[in-house]
């Protein structure tokens, strides 16, 4: 990785800022991009580096969004022929058929904000939490107290308040109304139910009140400290993915909506009709017309292929 690219991977990291680190593993000419050829793809669709011209850097990009948007693990991306380069059931296939040809193989590896816990209280089961949480990519904070405003919540923020009734109900208070990803509380049934009748009698909306996981954990017979702590662990890595899964419904189902929008509401690229590229319409160098469409190409030969009979690709479009 070259010296630029360490730095911005750094600054960004240091900033909480998303990306994702593309490289190229594997190639198969004629491709401009060569195996090592890396670029950062930031959450705007900013890409700095190198791994290929016009056929791939769309593709690239997109990707990066996607991933960015949904989260997820890394995985490979493959421009051209499936048959061709590594072979492997989750590599995400890309056609590339334009007059260059050439196979492209991908590492997109995202690099997402850590998840920040916010411990609230002071307890053996805390200490035990403070140790393992980073072990699963979590951010660890404790306080000490109910004021919750000195820290930024958000919604990769996931909250555990194990005060033993010190301040429990006003820890829950300011957390349930706050838009956290995750609310537990280390508790008995009982003393939960009583938080619950309090909250109640503060205003709080029932909505509000069963964001509450209480007693926090699952239900795995747990005894000691440690063993509470794994079983909240648990509970926080299945919400963690069950939210990135909801993400990725979401965003399929926007995604499904896409032909039924005018193109310059839902995105700034169109796929080329010959080759299946994405084109980004702002920048597009290549362009045709036909009963009142605009077409658009990721090259010149694409350009005059379509132009030699619209008519057959235009109706494959639709």
């Amino acid at each position: 990785m070259s010296q630029s690219l360490l730095d911005l991977a750094y600054k960004l990291t240091q900033a909480g800022e998303p990306f994702v680190m593309a490289t190229v593993v594997w190639c198969e000419r004629p491709a401009s991009a060569k195996p090592g050829s890396q670029a950062i793809i930031q959450k705007n669709g900013e890409l700095v580096g190198w791994v290929g011209g016009s056929c791939v850097q769309p593709v690239v990009t997109r990707e990066a969004m996607r991933i960015l948007r949904e989260g997820g693990d890394a995985y490979l991306l493959r421009l051209g022929a499936p048959e061709s380069g590594i072979v492997r059931r989750d590599v995400r296939v890309f056609p590339m058929t334009c007059s260059s040809g050439g196979v492209v193989d991908v590492y997109m590896e995202p690099h997402l904000p850590q998840t920040h816990l916010l411990l609230v209280g002071e307890s053996p089961i805390i200490a035990a939490l403070q140790r393992l949480a980073p072990t699963i990519d979590f951010r660890v904070t404790q306080l000490t107290h109910a004021n919750l405003s000195e820290v930024e919540i958000n919604a990769h923020t996931y909250i555990l308040i194990a005060s033993h009734g010190h301040y429990d109900e006003e820890a829950l208070e300011r957390a349930v109304g706050s838009p956290a990803a995750y609310i537990g509380m280390v508790a008995s049934r009982r003393r939960a139910d009583i938080c619950r009748d309090y909250l109640r009698a503060s205003g709080m909306r029932e909505e509000q009140i069963a964001r509450l996981r209480a007693p926090a954990g699952l239900d795995i017979g747990a005894i000691t400290p440690e063993e509470i702590a794994v079983t909240i662990l648990a509970e926080l890595l299945q919400v963690r993915r069950h939210t990135r899964q909801e993400q990725a419904l979401v965003s399929d189902e926007q995604a499904s909506t896409v032909d039924d929008q005018p193109v310059d509401d839902v995105a700034a690229t169109v796929v080329d009709p010959i080759c299946g590229m994405l084109v980004e319409i702002a920048t597009a160098r290549h362009r045709s017309s036909y009963e009142g469409r605009d077409f658009y190409f990721c090259c010149p030969a694409c350009k005059r292929q379509f132009e030699h009979n619209p008519t057959q690709y235009a109706l494959q479009e639709r």
